[in-house]
C-alpha cells in the first residue's frame, strides 16, 4: 500500500521493520494501522496503532507469545501488556533509536471488523484483512445525552462530596473525567467532528478548548467549586442543543446540595 503522506522518515522505517518480522510469523494473517496513520495526520511526536490479526485456532498460542513476540522486533527498547487500560490483548512498545511509541493490538481475524477508524492494511496474506474490512463498517463510540443526562447529577453529588471532605486531588482527578468522558465528546459530535475526548482539542476546536479552561482546578476549594460550577454549566449549554430527557429533580436536588455543602466563606 501507499503510506500517507504524513508519515515520516523514521516511523516508516520502524513500520517496514515490524511488518517483515512479524509477517514471517505463519500465525500472523494480516496486519493494519489505524489511528492518525489511518487520517494521513501524523507528525514527529505520533504513535503507530497497529492491528495484528490472526487464525482463530492460534489465537491463544499467539496472546501467550505476543510480549515475546514483540520483544524480539530490532529495536525494541521496552514492551509491557495493556491490562491498565482494559486491554490485555494490546502490547505497548518504545522502539529505538529514534524512541518512538507503537501499540500492537492482538485480535482474531474476525474481531479485526471491530473497529474504531477506517484502518489500513499494511501487510496480509490472500486478502483476509481486506476482506474483513469490505464486509464491515467502522464506528468511533458516539456519547449518548440521555445516558449521560442519567449519570451526570450523581457525578456532580461524588465531586461535591469529595470537594466538601478536603479530597482535593480526587476532586481534581474527577474534573478531568467529566471534560474527557462528557464535555469535550458531546462538543465534538455537535460539531460533527469524531468525539475522542480531549485529544488534539485545542487544534481541533479552539474555541471550545479556550472554554474548557475554566474548568481547570488548583488544590483549593475556592477553585474547585468554581470549576465544577463552570462544568455544570458548559453541559447545561451542550445539553440544551440536544433532545433529552432531562432528569429535572435529580438537577434541582444536586444543586441544591452543591449551593449548600460548598459555600465559600
Amino acid at each position: 500500500m501507499s503510506y500517507p503522506k504524513t508519515l515520516s522518515a523514521a516511523h516508516e522505517r520502524l513500520l517496514n521493520t515490524i511488518i517483515i518480522e512479524l509477517s514471517k510469523d505463519a500465525r500472523i494473517l494480516g496486519i493494519g494501522a489505524g489511528g492518525s496513520f489511518a487520517s494521513d495526520n501524523m507528525d514527529r511526536y505520533s504513535d503507530l496503532d497497529l492491528v495484528i490479526a490472526t487464525d482463530p485456532s492460534d489465537f491463544e498460542e499467539v496472546m501467550h507469545a505476543r510480549l515475546r513476540m514483540i520483544n524480539s522486533i530490532s529495536g525494541c527498547l521496552v514492551s509491557f501488556t495493556g491490562e491498565h487500560v482494559g486491554e490485555p490483548r494490546l502490547i505497548i512498545a518504545l522502539f529505538l533509536p529514534e524512541l518512538l511509541h507503537v501499540d500492537f493490538k492482538f485480535v482474531t481475524l474476525n474481531d479485526a471488523a471491530n473497529r474504531v477508524d477506517n484502518t489500513k492494511v499494511l501487510w496480509e496474506r490472500q486478502n483476509c484483512l481486506t476482506d474483513v474490512f469490505a464486509a464491515s463498517d467502522y464506528q468511533y463510540p458516539q456519547p449518548d445525552i440521555n445516558w449521560i443526562e442519567n449519570r451526570f447529577w450523581v457525578w456532580v453529588h461524588y465531586a461535591v462530596g469529595k470537594i466538601a471532605r478536603g479530597e482535593y486531588f480526587e476532586a481534581i482527578e474527577f474534573l478531568s473525567f467529566l471534560r474527557t468522558t462528557v464535555l469535550s465528546p458531546l462538543a465534538l459530535q455537535q460539531n460533527g467532528m469524531v468525539p475522542s475526548g480531549v485529544r488534539n482539542l485545542e487544534t481541533r476546536l479552539p474555541s471550545f478548548a479556550d472554554k474548557l479552561k475554566m474548568t481547570l482546578a488548583g488544590h483549593d476549594k475556592a477553585s474547585l467549586v468554581n470549576a465544577l460550577n463552570n462544568v455544570i454549566s458548559i453541559y447545561l449549554e451542550l445539553r440544551s442543543n440536544e433532545e433529552v430527557s432531562v432528569n429535572a429533580d435529580a438537577q434541582e436536588y444536586c444543586l441544591k446540595y452543591l449551593n449548600t455543602e460548598l459555600a465559600i466563606k
